[in-house]
């Protein structure tokens, strides 16, 4: 199963215990569904137990309703509930209070009774019209809805929650989101799909872990070719006063300093400290082929006023 299949799976293994809870689920899949007026309210899923769900939320709340399976013509299946009796409509409407001939459908707070209502609200919604990214390529949760203004109160709720989500309109469908994975987390356990949470948190975990791998490859590759070049400028000093026979007239430390660097071309700082008998600190060998270095190129400034002696 997909990311956002098991995450509805989950939701749907939650027990909802309170009968307000109840009416608050039924009431997420009628502002939710396909369509809820005077008709009654239809429901169409992809999900067998999400169809299974609702009847049950429904029948808790008195209200009976059916469930038919459909087979488009690609071979997928559809399920559909709904609830379309003259009598069942007329309790529906009457538990939610709607009249069912609104113009603009609006979630009626007054449906929900504890913090609880809430939560299985939201859940329900998103087993009707929500969508989760895999965490693997990315953070995001949906919601779709055709009706803004039930999209525009779904992202208050959602904030009054700090959820910190997002509205937009994508391909006529009002759509509210949320892309932070912290916030998400928090929204999959605010819903009841804690081991969803857990998933996004192992994957946050994971990437934080391989992003700071990477940070601390690239300092090292950089500190490593800062090495590599005093290395090569070094022993290019070297080779100077060598070439120019001077590399004798240093003094022993340094003409010392300079055969080691040499014989050990390839050998790190700190390495090549060790090698000395007796060994000497790497701030002190640094210090030592400065000097190889002030000493080539006072060399080669005066071998320039020389030339420039001779021209004039």
């Amino acid at each position: 199963m997909s990311f956002s299949q098991d995450v509805k799976a989950e939701i749907l293994r939650r027990k909802v215990s309170r009968p307000c809870c109840c009416t608050a689920a039924a009431y997420a899949i009628a502002c939710f569904g396909k369509y809820f007026d005077d008709r009654g309210i239809v429901l169409q899923t992809e999900t067998e137990g999400v169809a299974a769900f609702a009847q049950k939320m429904y029948a808790r709340c008195g209200i009976t309703g059916q469930i038919l399976r459909k087979e488009r013509a690609a071979g997928s299946v559809v399920y559909e509930f709904s609830v379309k009796d003259s009598e069942e409509i007329r309790k529906m409407l009457e538990l939610f209070g709607h009249t069912g001939r609104e113009t603009a459908l609006r979630i009626k707070p007054g449906c929900f009774k504890c913090q609880q209502c809430v939560s299985h609200f939201v859940a329900a919604a998103f087993l009707c019209c929500g969508t989760a990214t895999d965490p693997e390529k990315g953070y995001n949760i949906e919601f779709l809805s055709t009706r803004y203004q039930l999209s525009q109160q779904l992202e208050a709720i959602l904030a009054e929650h700090e959820f910190h989500p997002h509205r937009a309109l994508r391909k006529g469908a009002n759509t509210v989101y949320i892309k932070a994975g912290d916030h998400i987390e928090d929204l999959l356990t605010f819903m009841g799909a804690g081991n969803g949470a857990m998933r996004i948190m192992e994957q946050r975990m994971y990437n934080e872990m391989r992003n700071k791998t990477n940070r601390l490859s690239n300092c090292e590759t950089a500190n490593l070719g800062k090495s590599v070049q005093a290395a090569v400028q070094v022993q290019m000093a070297i080779r100077a006063l060598e070439a120019a026979g001077a590399l004798e007239t240093l003094p022993e430390p340094l003409l010392t300093t300079a055969k080691m660097r040499m014989q050990y071309p390839d050998l790190p700082l700190a390495r090549l400290a060790e090698k000395f008998n007796p060994p000497v600190s790497k701030a002190g060998l640094s210090h030592r082929f400065k000097r190889i270095q002030q000493a080539a190129q006072r060399l080669s400034a005066s071998s320039e006023t020389k030339g420039k002696d001779q021209h004039a």
